[in-house]
């Protein structure tokens, strides 16, 4: 009979542990993720045009003979991560053996320099030691007095006043933005009915304006208009139907037939989410004009979306808690905001993957 501990079987202990220490050093792939992109290997594989052999990848490193085997075992775990691929592929100098090989998938392809994809700049942000270390402080935190995580680490009033008194930070962070933009460019052809029949919009809190720019191609006649705070938007130059306004969406936004908030409102409070919709609501058009507000923003689904979907929605909301005291929302959370703002319906979309298109009318 196996022995018990405290009710417990042993292997039930064991297998207890191996969880445990799982999740403890998890810590360690979004590290190797950074590993292998300090060490350009995206870029290698791209560029080799072909599945690369270990030899071919160590060499392209020029990696000390000592270390080739620490390139193996990275690419073990990353390739167990789904991050690379191993195939196999034909030694033409030995007898036409095949032999492993390392290949992107479609991950790594998001890390390859210069392509309209490239979410390079985010790893950078996600992986900044500095920001990693405000998450020491979670115990402190959640029993002090202090609104963010920002604050309890190193006393700063805020995230955003982090960020505006650290200009290194900063453009890292904007960085960061613009390169997840791109990938509005994809939705794109799934989502056009959203802009079409638009004469105007306003895209509040919309940054350096990656996103504007990408709509505004696909609509050369829509005339765009990015709000965001004067020191985010000073200098900022636009064209014909693009323009740049500082101010603040908590006192006013400008008039327009449409108003979009990309990844904004997760930022906020209910409370302040529901003035920002109060503001919106007042400069759009009339709804038989077209008049609404597009949201892009996560909706938690745990019934419907997959564990790793859920898994990201819910880390992400951690992270919009402690930093901003903002959060992610499921449905029912949404549409308490939309109907206190005094909207009357709503449209969900969910094709932005972990993110959904949310069509809001007055």
């Amino acid at each position: 009979m196996a022995s018990k501990n405290n009710g417990y079987r042993a292997n039930e202990l064991f297998q207890a542990q191996a969880h445990l220490y799982q999740l403890m050093y998890s810590f360690l792939n979004p590290l190797s993720i950074k590993w292998a992109l300090d060490l350009n290997i995206p870029d290698i594989i791209h560029n080799h045009a072909q599945p690369i052999t270990l030899l071919e990848l160590v060499s392209a490193l020029h990696v000390p003979q000592p270390k080739a085997t620490c390139v193996k075992r990275l690419m073990r775990l990353l390739a167990r991560n789904d991050f690379f691929a191993i195939t196999k592929i034909v030694d033409d100098n030995n007898n036409d053996e095949e032999k492993e090989a390392y290949a992107l998938t479609l991950a790594s392809e998001l890390l390859v320099k210069g392509t309209d994809h490239c979410l390079s700049s985010m790893i950078e942000l996600l992986s900044n030691p500095t920001l990693v270390g405000f998450y020491r402080h979670l115990g402190n935190w959640t029993c002090g007095e202090e609104l963010t995580i920002v604050e309890t680490a190193i006393g700063s009033k805020g995230y955003w006043d982090f960020m505006h008194q650290n200009p290194t930070h900063l453009k890292a962070f904007n960085e960061a933005m613009e390169s997840d933009s791109h990938v509005v460019r994809l939705a794109l052809r799934d989502c056009k009915f959203v802009f079409e029949g638009l004469d105007s919009l306003v895209d509040v809190g919309g940054g350096t304006g990656n996103a504007a720019k990408i709509i505004c191609e696909a609509f050369p006649m829509l005339k765009y208009i990015v709000l965001d705070l004067p020191q985010v938007v000073k200098g900022l130059k636009g064209n014909n139907n693009l323009s740049f306004v500082g101010g603040d969406m908590f006192e006013s936004v400008p008039k327009a037939d449409a108003i979009l908030l990309k990844w904004v409102l997760h930022n906020w409070s209910d409370d302040e989410c529901i003035k920002i919709l109060k503001n919106c609501k007042k400069v759009i058009s009339s709804k038989d004009r077209g008049g609404k507000v597009i949201i892009i923003d996560i909706v938690i689904n745990e019934k419907q979306d997959e564990h790793e979907m859920t898994e990201l929605k819910l880390l992400l909301d951690i992270i919009m808690m402690t930093t901003v005291s903002g959060q992610e929302r499921d449905e029912k959370e949404w549409e308490k905001l939309f109907l206190e703002a005094g909207f009357t319906h709503y449209k969900i979309f969910p094709i932005f993957g972990f993110r959904s298109l949310i069509e809001l009318y007055p």
